[in-house]
């Protein structure tokens, strides 16, 4: 039987004692490798806790172009919805100046395609290489970034943005006003859209969600009077026209033309005095359409009926001047006449029966004597006499020596007219909820105001007669005021209106045609009066707008008769 041999290795002492000095070694290695990355923690933290708590924090940022911000604005359309103003998307060019390579070649050929081009200011943007960002043109139309696009300058690019278009072109530009190049409102409708908040700033091409502004103004009505202006222009030789349609019950503007035009597109049409607004950013001395307030002046009070004489065959004596007719008919004459042939001793005697305090106060109720404003801003505010005294009273009684604006004068009108009720003009459609007015006249006041109107265009001898148009009823009254000047008015040139409204029995609409310095009428010689030209373009309006606006004609016969009295339902009917 063999024994069982059992080997035991023994390890020196020496070698376990450096193993576990090793292990050591490496623990506390370890521990200091991780204390070393608690305190950096530590100290992040304690950094960004100091940063947080400081209040203005010092922070730097470099941009290679400015932050591009635009507008964006609800579209504009008419009382039927037809599209005036909206925002298109369009191209805008930028450089970097620091990547044209040929600043000479860059310029000339940009100069060639983009007309009207700063060549000089240009050269100095693309040739500072310290900026990274230079706008060289905005708003470009496809046809030009393409041209551009195909000179293939290095260093140029392009950037969407809003641009404001106008389908319409310059119809309604007065009133609608125009925008910067920022999109940013500057005249007009437009200018009250920023003002009421109702722009947005946008960067790039995102539209307004708001709902469009829908105007009073109809774009049928609007082109008629225009184009019939335009014609007057043309066939008297006129410098400048004015027309309006206002509904005579609501205020509201259907129809408002300036000539010559202003184009929104163009905003330095703003600049050019000869483009202003002359309904509402001028005041003329409107001539004898005047009259028709101080008819109602004298009816109103009870001074006068309309069948009172009055013996205007001498003069009135105003200061230093005697004020006489230019066509004297050489007999007393009844307010019904004094109207009818538009007599200036008459106005004058009127105007002083009911004296300076009691003339003022009825202008006042008119708002005649303080400033008016619409939504599309501020109308020129009238300009009234130093002194109102004997002559002021007289001559304001016949259209001079008080200066108005054609749209406050069309206003006040209105409210003698419609019945007697006070209106305020508006260019917004069906915004203003109805309520009853301040009354300015009696309605009985406002009848008898309608006859002789209704007759200054039905009578042989009336001086609106031109404005007759079958059908529609037309009343009004003509108004040729001298102009001034140097050395006081002028003979020669004046402005000549229309003031109308139809169908005269329940005037629904007036209407306002001012022709500036016309040098000729129809008919024979060379007068240039207002019956021989404003009236008969009023007549060319009516006739062309009045299906536009749903008003039927009423074929009755005219009378046309030489005198007696005018029965106004009768005619009317």
């Amino acid at each position: 039987m063999s024994a069982a041999v059992v080997i035991r290795s023994v390890e020196p002492e020496g070698s376990r004692q450096a193993s576990r000095m090793s292990a050591e070694r490496i623990r506390l290695r370890t521990l200091l490798t991780l204390g070393c990355v608690m305190a950096c923690f530590v100290a992040i933290g304690g950094q960004l806790v100091r940063l947080a708590m400081r209040a203005g924090p010092d922070i730097k940022a470099s941009l290679a172009e400015p932050l591009g911000r635009s507008w964006s604005r609800p579209d504009i359309v008419d009382r039927n919805g037809r599209l005036l103003a909206t925002d298109i998307a369009v191209p805008s060019l930028y450089a970097d100046p620091l990547l044209v390579l040929d600043l000479d070649e860059a310029v000339e050929k940009l100069a060639s395609v983009l007309t009207g081009l700063d060549t000089a200011e240009l050269r100095r943007s693309l040739a500072d290489k310290s900026k990274r960002f230079v706008w060289i043109a905005r708003g470009l139309s496809p046809r030009q970034a393409q041209r551009v696009h195909e000179l293939g300058i290095p260093g140029l690019a392009f950037r969407s943005e809003l641009k404001r278009a106008y389908p319409q072109g310059s119809l309604a530009g007065h009133l609608i006003g125009a925008v910067n190049v920022d999109n940013k409102g500057l005249a007009g409708i437009e200018r009250t859209l920023d003002e009421t908040g109702k722009v947005e700033p946008v960067q790039g091409t995102m539209r307004s969600p708001k709902p469009p502004l829908r105007l009073s103004l109809d774009i049928g009505v609007q082109h008629a009077l225009a184009e019939e202006l335009k014609r007057a222009v043309s066939h008297y030789a006129a410098t400048a026209a004015a027309g309006l349609v206002l509904d005579a019950r609501s205020g509201e503007i259907v129809g408002a033309v300036s000539l010559p035009e202003s184009d929104p597109a163009r905003p330095a049409d703003w600049l050019d005095t000869t483009r202003r607004d002359r309904l509402s950013n001028g005041v003329y001395e409107l001539g004898s359409i005047f009259k028709t307030i101080t008819v109602a002046m004298a009816l109103e009070t009870g001074a006068a009926t309309l069948d009172r004489l009055y013996d205007v065959r001498q003069g009135i004596a105003a200061g230093p001047y005697t004020i006489k007719d230019p066509y004297p008919q050489g007999r007393p004459l009844s307010v019904r006449e004094i109207f009818l042939h538009s007599s200036n001793v008459g106005a004058g005697m009127l105007a002083l029966e009911a004296g300076a305090e009691r003339q003022r106060a009825f202008l006042g109720r008119l708002g005649l004597l303080e400033p008016m404003h619409t939504e599309a801003g501020p109308v020129a505010p009238p300009l009234l006499p130093k002194t109102w005294g004997k002559a002021e009273t007289v001559t304001i009684g016949y259209g001079h020596g008080l200066s108005v604006a054609p749209l406050q004068f069309a206003v006040a009108t209105a409210a003698l007219l419609n019945g007697g009720e006070k209106i305020t003009a508006t260019v917004l459609a069906g915004e203003r909820e109805r309520v009853p007015q301040q009354r300015v006249v009696s309605s009985a006041t406002s009848a008898k105001l309608r006859e002789i109107m209704r007759l200054n265009v039905t009578h042989a001898a009336g001086t609106g007669r031109r404005a007759e148009v079958d059908g529609y009823r037309i009343g009004g009254k003509t108004g040729t005021a001298e102009m001034p000047g140097r050395g006081g008015y002028q003979e020669k040139a004046v402005i000549s209106s229309f003031l109308g409204a139809f169908p005269m029995d329940a005037p629904r609409y007036v209407t306002l045609v001012l022709l500036f310095e016309p040098h000729s009428g129809e008919g024979a010689g060379d007068r240039i009066t207002a019956g021989v030209n404003a009236a008969p373009t009023t007549a060319r309006i009516v006739e062309r707008i009045a299906p536009v606006l749903g008003v039927l004609p009423r074929l009755v016969e005219t009378h046309l008769g030489d005198g007696g009295t005018f029965d106004a339902l009768r005619q009317a009917q």
